[in-house]
């Protein structure tokens, strides 16, 4: 894949052996746009619920040591507003330090998601990488298979100099209990990007990538190029890129 190439994303099926979490939920009034279906945000925020609740009732040693580096996520059709929905996570792949956490979320009046999340293993005082550590291994390695991951970064165009900067301003409610902004927020950029463009629905394609930790100190701007055939977005602090984001439409299309 070249520079600025659209990604090509892999989504498991639901294993027919290992462990599979399951949960259900209702889209909320909080969840949703002002016309009604689920938004993105939202979304992340319920696979980073289901993620803890599946780490919790597995009860491996090391069930919090673990950050995001990226997200992707397909929307076949978008759920909306008071829909219930059932919800299944398992481990899709492994890597050295890393796994691939898989959930599909479907509802019963057609809602249906498909997300791939590879998060790293680390050491919470150092927050430096960390080798699986077995437990976690004996718990989700069945489901994985033979099927490993990587954790390289996928999405390496950048902004050129010239292209205008957006500030973002950072808000209390952005940062999560590791003291920097959570995973979730970053997607509003996206949402921000579809209010504009209400032609991009389903089917559609996204991949967030984190790059490096944004601190309630830091100063925040996004840049938006969009092309023929994908959107890119990124996040930048203090001339970084700490985020880029490429939206679609899937080829399932």
């Amino acid at each position: 894949m070249t520079a600025g190439a659209p990604i090509e994303l892999e989504f498991p099926a639901v294993p027919g052996r290992g462990r599979v979490f399951r949960a259900a939920r209702r889209v909320r009034l909080g969840d949703v746009t002002p016309r009604g279906r689920l938004r993105l945000d939202a979304c992340v925020r319920y696979l980073q619920d289901i993620a803890h609740d599946d780490a919790r009732e597995a009860a491996y040693a090391d069930r919090d040591g673990w950050v995001v580096r990226r997200t992707a996520v397909r929307v076949h059709k978008f759920p909306v507003f008071q829909e219930p929905l059932s919800l299944q996570t398992w481990c899709g792949g492994l890597g050295s330090h890393w796994a691939e956490r898989c959930t599909l979320i479907e509802g019963e009046r057609g809602g249906r998601i498909e997300a791939a999340a590879v998060w790293v293993h680390v050491n919470l005082a150092t927050m430096a990488p960390a080798k699986l550590a077995a437990d976690f291994l004996a718990v989700a390695a069945e489901s994985a298979g033979a099927r490993k991951v990587g954790a390289r970064v996928l999405l390496r165009d950048r902004p050129s100099p010239d292209e205008q900067r957006h500030p973002w301003p950072l808000r209390f409610s952005d940062m999560d209990a590791l003291g920097h902004m959570n995973n979730a927020a970053y997607w509003e950029a996206v949402e921000e990007w579809l209010g504009a463009h209400r032609d991009m629905r389903a089917r559609l394609d996204v991949v967030l990538e984190h790059l490096a930790p944004v601190h309630p100190e830091h100063e925040v701007a996004t840049v938006v190029r969009e092309t023929a055939d994908h959107t890119m977005i990124w996040h930048e602090s203090a001339g970084d890129v700490v985020a880029a984001t490429q939206v679609r439409r899937s080829p399932l299309s």
